[in-house]
């Protein structure tokens, strides 16, 4: 009987062990806990057994990803890992009573969860949220949801391209107030960079630099805890040395190179307004990029302003050097016709005056000729008196002769002396054209120092702009109460 009775003992043992296994499921840990969708007990209100007693939310935030940074409508793309945990009264079992169960996972519809939303946020969370969360045998409950947040963020585009935003991500409670809700962290700004750092995937044109975490209490309208996490990154502005600054530099160089060709023709000038309008389609495309709006002109709109206004002062001297130069060709040919037609002139005027004097030279040949022609048979006093009257003829004409030469000697005197005055006339019209030279020399130099100091001063102001870190504007209460205050009404 001793016997039987221990192979029995036995038995029962075995069959305890075997129903003692049948209740180790998550089930009986929630018909333990009696947490069934049906039960609405445990999402209707914070679960606390003393409603004085407030409800603190350790909220943790780490950056996977900087998907977008819009400067035009001035919002920021992260996507980050939220995670969550809270204590619930009303949740407590001993985990050697169902097989060392501590952990169960839930839908996230039948506990409450803190109303916790981000201040900046303008769109709703593109990625779908976490359908679970997991409470422990101690009543604490962890949420963990990976979310792609559209939010505002004040872009501060003075030093564009080579800028540090800095983006805030505040997190709230939407009807709690401190005394009900208090939000922790502990996770330090040190331990989150770390972090993020490890995690990170993908950061766009944006090189991230740190995370830093404020906690403070809001005191406008109700007391209310808030959690601001500050973003900061640094733009990479490799691209936009390449696509926008140098190429702007290089019309710059050629605008300078222009100085070489001649002003004669107009392919100068041609030339001159080519590049300037290359430099204001590069002007649009900037408007495309940054925001309309800004405290104060971006020094890449300065640097485009700047190099354009040296342009259009060398189109305009352009423009006044051509000018004068055809002033000058102008008056050339009204003098160049001026003294042709008086070389015309002249030279009919001497045409004429050769062939009165030949004429006259041929009377007197032909009056000596009859004196000798005289017959044997004639008297001498026949011909000495018509040799008298010949004589009063000669000396006629040779008056005459004497004052067309003396009227052809003024004549050629007035030739020499329009020809000299014609000659200080070109001298003259040739005045404009030489001071243009000087006018080149003078405004090239100005243009290289004037272009020479505008860029020394933008490299030194863009490298001082580029240190200067953004300020972090969410460490004052009273700075971000306003805002808020905005968003609750």
């Amino acid at each position: 009987m001793m016997l039987a009775d221990f192979f029995f003992l036995l038995l029962l043992t075995a069959v305890d062990g075997e129903s003692s296994e049948t209740i180790c499921s998550y089930q009986d840990v929630l018909k333990y806990l009696n947490l069934t969708k049906n039960n609405e007990l445990f999402s209707m209100t914070r679960p606390v057994q003393n409603y004085r007693k407030p409800t603190t939310v350790t909220l943790e935030v780490l950056l996977y990803a900087i998907l977008d940074v819009k400067e035009i409508e001035q919002k920021f793309v992260p996507y980050v890992w939220i995670y969550l945990n809270w204590q619930n009264d009303y949740i407590n079992w001993n985990p050697d009573d169902f097989c060392g169960i501590d952990k169960v996972s839930l839908p996230t519809q039948v506990l409450w969860k803190p109303d916790l939303t981000i201040a900046e946020m303008t769109e709703e969370d593109k990625a779908p949220p976490s359908p679970y969360l997991t409470i422990s045998f101690d009543g604490g409950v962890q949420v963990q949801n990976d979310q792609v947040l559209v939010s505002t963020c004040r872009m501060h585009i003075y030093a564009f391209p080579f800028d540090t935003q800095s983006c805030n991500l505040s997190f709230k409670s939407v009807v709690h107030s401190a005394n009900e809700i208090k939000l922790v962290h502990h996770l330090k700004s040190t331990d989150a960079t770390e972090w993020s750092r490890e995690v990170m995937r993908t950061q766009s044109e944006w090189l991230f630099i740190n995370m830093t975490i404020t906690n403070f209490t809001s005191e406008l309208g109700f007391e209310r805890d808030i959690i601001v996490y500050t973003i900061s990154m640094n733009r990479r502005p490799v691209l936009y040395i390449i696509n926008f600054l140098l190429p702007i530099f290089f019309f710059l160089c050629l605008d300078l190179a222009s100085f070489l060709i001649s002003d004669s023709g107009g392919e100068k000038l041609s030339f001159k307004v080519a590049v300037s309008l290359a430099v204001t389609v590069m002007q649009l495309i900037l408007k495309d990029i940054l925001p309309s709006s800004s405290d104060r002109v971006p020094l890449i709109a300065v640097y485009c302003i700047g190099i354009f206004t040296l342009m259009l002062l060398s189109l305009l001297e352009t423009i006044v050097v051509m000018y004068l130069i055809n002033k000058d060709s102008a008056s050339q040919e009204n003098e160049t016709d001026g003294d042709r037609s008086l070389r015309e002139d002249s030279r009919d005027k001497r045409v004429k005056a050769s062939f009165h004097i030949c004429e006259g030279e041929e009377k007197k040949w032909t009056q000596c000729a009859s004196i000798c022609d005289v017959s044997s048979d004639e008297t001498p006093a026949q011909p000495l008196k018509s040799l008298s009257q010949g004589s009063s003829t000669q000396l006629t004409e040779e008056q005459l002769f004497f004052a067309k030469l003396s009227d052809e000697l003024k004549e050629v005197v007035k030739t020499m002396t329009v020809l000299l005055n014609s000659r200080q006339e070109e001298v003259k019209s040739d005045y404009w054209t030489r001071k243009t030279k000087t006018i080149n020399k003078v405004y090239l130099v100005f243009y290289i120092t004037a272009a020479g100091l505008f860029l020394i001063y933008m490299f030194f102001t863009w490298t001082h702009a580029s240190k200067v870190k953004v300020q972090h504007n969410g460490i004052k209460d009273r700075d971000l109460s306003p805002y808020y205050h905005w968003q609750d009404m």
